[in-house]
């Protein structure tokens, strides 16, 4: 079982302060007003309606835009650019075809200038983490959707990253392959201590992986509501199932559901 921590008097990896973003062209902010402060060793799942602004929110916290308004920090310093310390995962792995697993996984060391040996042996390293050291050779074209998925994770983690940003990573993977993703993850997360910035549409995701679950309201949007919560500090192989049953889960998904629908006014936080 995963040990709960607390975060008091520690310095978040991540401040976002008044953030607001309208991409060019449109009269209408994606995000509005997101104030949001994120502690090492946190699993954030995000939520919210189609066109909520998730994936704009992680593309600030990744770099690849920056605010209109308001301040975002990573490690007290102002987010400019993508940086090897947020490692993104998104919903379709970004694999060459053209190179081996290992080589895949290696490209980010490589183009930091990483000696080949090295690269080797970070891209070994990994790839046994994520279960895939009897693929290294293989092309990408030869494994399975998880398989892909499992690579583009260690295509992250090979750079050791402080956080890693995973934008519905799961998303397109059948109902077995993303339980078995989820451990994956949950244990990955326990053993690195990385800090995860998750976003996905299934609120049965969010309560199994996070250890703070964030609703954002429909564009532009904003924070209606935090959710801490305890589930996956409770799950391991043999439990994950009751754990979803429980009065606690359902009640606590309904209320989420409701809030994502509309059907509760919003919260202040």
């Amino acid at each position: 079982m995963i040990a709960e921590r607390s975060f008091a008097g520690e310095t978040p990896v991540v401040d976002l302060e008044n953030v607001s973003l309208t991409y060019e062209g449109s009269d209408k902010p994606s995000l509005a007003n997101i104030n949001l402060k994120i502690y090492k060793g946190e699993f954030i799942c995000i939520l919210g309606p189609s066109g909520c602004g998730k994936s704009t929110l992680l593309s600030i916290l990744a770099g690849f835009y920056q605010p209109l308004e308001g301040k975002a920090k990573f490690n007290d310093a102002p987010i400019h650019g993508v940086d090897s310390q947020r490692g993104v995962v998104f919903q379709q792995p970004p694999l060459y075809p053209w190179l081996t697993l290992a080589q895949n996984v290696a490209f980010g060391p490589k183009m930091r200038g990483v000696s080949s040996s090295e690269r080797k042996s970070m891209a070994a390293k990994v790839l046994e983490e994520v279960g895939l050291s009897d693929f290294t050779d293989s092309r990408p074209y030869e494994l399975s959707g998880g398989m892909k998925q499992r690579a583009a994770i260690a295509r992250a983690l090979v750079n050791k990253p402080r956080m890693l940003l995973m934008d519905e990573p799961f998303g397109a993977l059948d109902a077995l392959t993303r339980t078995q993703m989820q451990n994956l993850l949950r244990n990955l997360w326990a053993d690195t201590g990385s800090t995860i910035f998750f976003i996905t549409h299934d609120v049965d995701e969010a309560l199994m992986l996070g250890t703070r679950v964030i609703v954002l309201s429909s564009c532009p949007g904003h924070i209606l509501k935090e959710f801490p919560v305890t589930f996956t500090y409770q799950i391991t192989g043999e439990n994950s199932d009751r754990t979803r049953f429980t009065d606690d889960f359902a009640a606590l998904r309904g209320e989420i559901l409701d809030l994502i629908e509309g059907k509760k006014e919003t919260y202040s936080i």
